[in-house]
């Protein structure tokens, strides 16, 4: 089916390529053109892995994919995270536009990649004109003539080229064509499916010389972890795109979706957020010695309200849980004391619908049941939380756990460990503070920096 879809894509495309020309004349601005200064092929090859973030609008399989498109905006966020960014020119079927480039490489240092069907040495000259430092050559759209001459031009203009492939056929292609940089496409062109198999099946059979970097289907940093050793990098857009809270969306795949609990200060806050969490936890249990008052709570907030703010609970009124959720904001409640399934539902129907409800379990010599409704992650913790001890990893092997995020003893010395089980993300508490209550924020720094080295 999508061979069709992409025989016709390729087609609308030469009619707006001739188009294009006729509207804008390559002889109108290629004096204008000047060789690329940022080295697209460098960028992808630092000792971390590297994430080429995108900025799309819709696609065909998805249609509009975020309404509220603002590439300024988005380019203030990926600057912070990306090795290099990659912009959606096609207009019929991404709502993609070349003037998004400019707009983009103004605000972002980063190389610029052109992510187009590109057919005709016009578009690479167009591309560099808008200030891309990249372009995109799909194997699956060009034969080998097409595809040296659009490089050769590319190069001329001292342009990177990522190179996609989409099956065996086509990787052994861009091995002849000593491709540079090669994208795997996860997804069947024929049927839209994803396959992270692809990656890695066909990464392996590419030389220690070629960057590889990995395309499509990818959406948490458990799969990101375990993928980074066939690929060197990755290509991101929809799983991004998707969220209205960008920066959150890239660190929950970058970094995992990661909470630090028990703050109490408003530095503490500032220091997870600056270091990559995306949840802060604030405890409204009066016999934790990390509790806040309502009005500390409201300091801490003020002082990062980037972070997405969990208040943890035990066995409270359901009126007072509501109340604090509504005043203060919340992201979500977490509960954690022996809240039943009539609690919880009486809790759903108080709540505002934007609110999540957590529910921490204690982990002892088996994982317990996840069978609440209406709860929209869990926590799993050794005993009742705030001890500092872990359970037993190994009991969350072969486990379901997008849903999940693991406390307990988590610190710069076990967080990869950790990580490795494959959780939603985890919870940091005692072990990033100097003292209860009091986060260390090179602690904190130690931790997320330690998430990031892969």
């Amino acid at each position: 089916m999508m061979e069709t879809v992409l025989a016709k894509i390729v087609a609308d495309k030469a009619i707006w390529v001739e188009a294009r020309k006729a509207q804008q004349p390559l002889a109108s601005f290629q004096n204008e053109v000047v060789p690329s200064t940022r080295r697209f092929y460098s960028a992808l090859q630092g000792a971390r892995t590297a994430f080429i973030l995108e900025c799309k609008k819709a696609s065909p399989s998805k249609g509009v994919i975020r309404e509220d498109f603002d590439p300024a905006q988005i380019a203030a966020i990926y600057k912070n995270h990306a090795s290099a960014i990659s912009v959606l020119t096609d207009e019929k079927y991404f709502h993609g536009s070349f003037d998004f480039l400019p707009v983009v490489s103004a605000i972002a240092p980063q190389p610029i990649l052109c992510k187009d069907f590109i057919i005709d040495p016009y578009q690479i000259y167009l591309a560099r004109f808008y200030q891309a430092d990249a372009c995109l050559l799909m194997l699956s759209v060009l034969d080998d003539e097409q595809y040296r001459q659009l490089a050769a031009v590319a190069h001329s203009l001292e342009m990177g080229v990522l190179t996609e492939v989409s099956n065996e056929e086509e990787l052994e292609r861009a091995i002849a064509l000593e491709a540079k940089v090669v994208g795997i496409n996860n997804r069947d062109l024929r049927d839209l499916s994803i396959d992270l198999n692809r990656t890695r099946q066909l990464a392996p059979r590419l030389g220690a010389g070629v960057t590889v970097i990995s395309e499509s289907g990818i959406n948490t940093y458990a799969q990101v972890r375990e993928l980074s050793h066939f690929a060197n990098g990755f290509l991101i857009g929809s799983a991004l795109m998707k969220y209205p809270d960008l920066n959150a969306a890239v660190l929950r795949v970058l970094l995992g979706e990661n909470k630090v609990c028990g703050l109490t200060r408003a530095d503490d806050a500032q220091a997870a957020y600056e270091a990559g969490a995306v949840y802060g936890g604030l405890i409204f249990v009066d016999t934790s010695p990390r509790a806040v008052s309502d009005e500390q709570a409201q300091a801490v907030i003020s002082a990062a309200p980037g972070l997405r703010y969990v208040g943890v609970f035990r066995n409270a009124p359901v009126a007072d849980v509501v109340s604090r959720a509504q005043r203060l904001g919340l992201a979500a409640v977490q509960l954690h004391g022996t809240e039943d399934q009539q609690y919880v539902n009486a809790l759903r129907a108080a709540l505002p619908a934007a609110v999540q409800i957590w529910k921490a379990l204690s982990v002892t010599s088996s994982l317990p049941a996840r069978d609440y409704q209406h709860v929209d992650k869990y926590l799993f913790d050794n005993g009742q939380g705030g001890s500092g001890e872990r359970f037993d990893w190994s009991l969350l092997a072969g486990q379901r756990l997008d849903n999940v995020l693991l406390a307990g003893g988590l610190g710069a010395d076990n967080c990869v460990e950790a990580a490795r089980a494959g959780c939603a993300g985890l919870d940091f508490n005692s072990g990033v503070e100097r003292e209860p209550g009091i986060k260390d924020a090179s602690k904190l720094a130690s931790v997320f920096r330690t998430l990031r080295a892969y």
